[in-house]
Parts: structure tokens; C-alpha cells; sequence
């Protein structure tokens, strides 16, 4: 069960009690967030020990979650931003569950030229 590369992911920075299901995490995503829980996006927080995953998503006519627990490995989380969320693409998002420190992720650099001759 993974997104597709074209979702608006959210990351929530802070840890989040995993003892919380759809209505504690959509009530974090419209109030601690300011966004709607009920856009076309998934919402994803932590645990403090960063074993535990948990993902929000309004499927249209009820909210779906998506839990995962690491049993040896930590998950790498971005830094903190001040608006308290970070954004990632769908594909970001399949990498950070994976295991992959997004912040060493680097694509090949940009080369720009002004003539071929």
C-alpha cells in the first residue's frame, strides 16, 4: 500500500501519540497543521522513537490509516520547518518508509550551457 508519485504528502514534524487514530489525527491535521484533512493528500506523523509510522487519507467517503512499525530501524524524518510541516512527493514518501534519509538523496547536478559550438 503505497502512494503514487503524483499525492501531496504531508509530513507532520513533531512526534505524535501513536494511541491516536482518525479522529485525534484529522483533528492535528485541521488544527496543529491549519490544513484540511479532507484534501486529496496524505498526512503522515511519527513517534518519538521513530519506529512508528502512521499515515491519514480521506478516501471520499471516510478516512483510511495506514500504520507501520519498524521492528529494528529507525525512519529518517527531515528537519523541522517552521511552518511545522514538510512536503514530499509520493515517490519521497516510498523512500522514507523504505529507509532512506531524504536529505542525502541528491540528484545529478543541473548543467546549464549557452551554446552546443
Amino acid at each position: 500500500m503505497r502512494p503514487a508519485e503524483g499525492i501531496q504528502v504531508y509530513l507532520c514534524q513533531g512526534a505524535v501519540d501513536m494511541r491516536k487514530s482518525i479522529n485525534g489525527l484529522s483533528t492535528l491535521v485541521e488544527g496543529a497543521l491549519g490544513l484540511s484533512p479532507f484534501e486529496p493528500a496524505l498526512y503522515v506523523f511519527r513517534n518519538r522513537q521513530r519506529d512508528k509510522v502512521k499515515v491519514l487519507y480521506w478516501e471520499g467517503n471516510g478516512f483510511v490509516v495506514w500504520y507501520k512499525r519498524y521492528e529494528k530501524q529507525r525512519v529518517y524524518w527531515p528537519e523541522p520547518t517552521a511552518e511545522g510541516v514538510t512536503m514530499v512527493t509520493g515517490r519521497e514518501l516510498n523512500w522514507l518508509l523504505d529507509g532512506y534519509d531524504l536529505s542525502k538523496l541528491r540528484p545529478h547536478r543541473k548543467l546549464s550551457y549557452a551554446s552546443v559550438l
